[in-house]
């Protein structure tokens, strides 16, 4: 304890502070010298109790910055924490596109879709989408018997 998902101003962040020196780096960085140097949260069995109050401090500290800003701080505090993409990152994000994991497909009106591809993508067995599945429907009546 902590390792949790924490909302910023502009998305969300996953942070893993659940060992005993991460923890106390983490809890410097955001600037809770208090919860830091308190001697019954110096190992993750005093810390569990206390999971609500962890939490909600982190929380609190990061309400008011964005993602950026937080993975900064964490960053330099040497504190794992990573971005937790939303679809709109992942459509956008330069990495995706460069390891073509969004595909273009035509449905079967015609329209085009975009969808996340096959992961992961293996040398020998890349992986395919093959289907896009049935028209909206197509299977009901046969569903209801």
């Amino acid at each position: 304890m902590p390792s949790n998902t924490y909302p910023c101003r502009d998305g969300s962040i996953v942070i893993g502070g659940n060992s005993d020196p991460i923890f106390r780096r983490l809890m410097l960085a955001i600037e809770r010298e208090d919860l830091a140097n308190d001697p019954a949260l110096a190992h993750n069995d005093g810390r569990v109790p206390r999971t609500q109050e962890i939490d909600a401090a982190i929380a609190a500290w990061l309400a008011t910055r964005t993602i950026d800003e937080a993975l900064a701080v964490r960053n330099a505090a040497d504190v794992p924490v990573g971005r937790i993409y939303s679809v709109a990152d992942m459509f956008t994000d330069p990495q995706y596109m460069a390891r073509q994991m969004i595909q273009r497909f035509k449905w079967q009106d015609g329209r085009e879709i975009t969808l996340p591809a096959v992961t992961p993508k293996l040398s020998e067995t890349p992986g395919e989408t093959r289907w896009l599945g049935p028209e909206l429907g197509e299977h009901t009546d046969s569903c209801n018997r």
